[in-house]
């Protein structure tokens, strides 16, 4: 499919569609546990395809498990049968090592589960845009020396830095390939650490290395999204405009109008619904009356298009979801 022109006519109309980061709460649809599902392309497959059945999202997402990317590299992995699986330890930790980082082929680890689980996905799901999810090269570098390492390291260590940053950027943009061979009408970027630096450090430690992944994998038929969940994302809008993505997703610590007023009025903007605070643990009612006031408040601009603020937790209660998407259709209706 033209995947350009599907977001263009998604951005025009009047009554839109909302689009979350929607994936993991397929586990109760499923009957599975959540170390069940990471480790399986049939079951990603199926609940991709159930969550598609059961709620009008304009398009399916895949399981955002941000750290299949890192495990690739050798990096460990804690398994939870009720949460996400974590990185847990550090694997690069001076110069030396980071030089001597093999890139991994894609497939490594679970890496291949994950490809396998598009091209499974697209197979069932045929009503709308399937889109994958990686990490970004930043955030993935965090995982490999250490999130807190990585911000400090920024200042002290920038070869380092620059070093593991270009093996990242090698294995991803491989990795976002695989995808696009694999069916994937397109591809979220999510680049959690950027949101954590400065506007000048995430210029130079982020945005560089997404905009050539961008640039090599992004055409009409397979679009990039890019989330950023951070907080000091308000600051950097021009410089994410520069990395050329085809649609911008942030997290719930901003305030979305503000972004909103910050970004091209012919840029898609899609946030911010609080994922913990309100889809987790939030009520129908709740989830009814924040999902209206964020739609009322970003109403004048016809680039945004509703969104949760990150990736749905797991054990979020599908009675939330679907608050969620009523509210969404009610404000429409209104329209």
């Amino acid at each position: 499919m033209n995947t350009k022109e599907w977001l263009n006519q998604l951005r025009d109309r009047a009554q839109k569609q909302a689009l979350p980061i929607l994936s993991f709460p397929c586990v109760s649809l499923l009957g599975v546990t959540v170390d069940a599902l990471v480790q399986s392309s049939v079951l990603q497959a199926e609940g991709m395809a159930r969550v598609a059945a059961r709620v009008p999202s304009a398009a399916s997402v895949s399981m955002m498990d941000l750290s299949v990317e890192a495990e690739a590299f050798g990096a460990r992995v804690r398994f939870d049968a009720n949460e996400m699986p974590a990185v847990t330890d550090v694997l690069i930790h001076n110069e030396e090592e980071a030089n001597a980082l093999p890139v991994p082929a894609v497939g490594a680890g679970r890496t291949g589960v994950y490809v396998e689980a598009i091209r499974l996905a697209v197979q069932k799901i045929t009503d709308r845009p399937v889109f994958a999810g990686m990490i970004g090269p930043l955030s993935l570098t965090g995982r490999l020396v250490g999130a807190s390492e990585a911000m400090f390291y920024c200042y002290d260590e920038p070869i380092l830095m620059q070093r593991v940053l270009e093996r990242a950027e090698r294995f991803l943009t491989e990795y976002a390939l695989a995808f696009k061979a694999a069916g994937a009408n397109g591809l979220i970027i999510a680049e959690p650490l950027a949101g954590l630096l400065s506007a000048k450090h995430a210029s130079a430690f982020s945005h560089p290395y997404i905009r050539r992944i961008v640039e090599t994998v992004q055409d009409d038929s397979f679009q990039v999204l890019y989330h950023n969940c951070g907080e000091s994302t308000s600051k950097m809008t021009d410089d994410l405009v520069g990395i050329g993505a085809a649609a911008y997703h942030f997290g719930n610590k901003v305030d979305m109008r503000d972004i909103l007023e910050k970004m091209p009025a012919h840029t898609i903007v899609l946030g911010n619904l609080d994922p913990a605070g309100q889809f987790r643990n939030g009520t129908p009612q709740t989830i009814a009356e924040e999902t209206s006031r964020l739609l009322v408040a970003c109403a004048e601009h016809r680039n945004f298009l509703i969104s949760s603020g990150c990736d749905i937790p797991p054990a979020t209660p599908w009675e939330n979801i679907d608050a969620f998407f009523a509210a969404v259709q009610a404000f429409y209706e209104r329209e």
